[in-house]
C-alpha cells in the first residue's frame, strides 16, 4: 500500500505557506517546494502548476521580489525574497488562518 494522496490546500493557503517559507531568506521555486515537502513530512507536495502561479501572484502584489542567480548546482534560477509588505501580509494571513482553524475546530468538536 502506498501513501494516501496529498491533501488539497485551501484557497490562499499556498500563498501563506510560501511567505512563511521565505522568512528564512531567498529561495528559488524548487527550494520552496522541497522545504514545504520536508517540513510537512511529505504531506504537502506542491507541484510547479500550483507553485509558479502563486509566486507570480505574490510578485504582482509586491509581497515578494525576484532576482536571477546561480543555484546550488550552478544553474540559473530565480530567487524570491520576502518584502516588507510581504511580512505584513504574512502576519495578517496567519491571524486570519488561525481564526479559520479555530472556527473549524469548534464545528468538529461540537456536542
Amino acid at each position: 500500500m502506498g501513501k494516501p494522496p496529498a491533501p488539497e490546500l485551501l484557497p490562499g493557503t499556498l500563498d501563506l505557506l510560501i511567505l512563511r517559507t521565505l522568512i528564512a531568506g531567498p529561495m528559488h521555486g524548487y527550494g520552496i517546494a522541497q522545504r514545504l515537502r520536508q517540513v510537512s513530512e511529505d504531506v504537502l507536495q506542491v507541484g510547479e502548476s500550483s507553485l509558479y502561479p502563486a509566486l507570480q501572484r505574490l510578485l504582482l502584489n509586491a509581497w515578494v521580489k525576484a532576482a536571477w542567480g546561480a543555484s546550488e548546482n550552478n544553474r540559473r534560477a530565480r530567487y524570491y525574497t520576502l518584502t516588507a509588505a510581504g511580512r505584513k501580509q504574512l502576519a495578517s494571513e496567519r491571524e486570519e488562518f488561525a481564526r479559520l482553524v479555530g472556527a473549524i475546530e469548534k464545528v468538529l468538536n461540537m456536542a
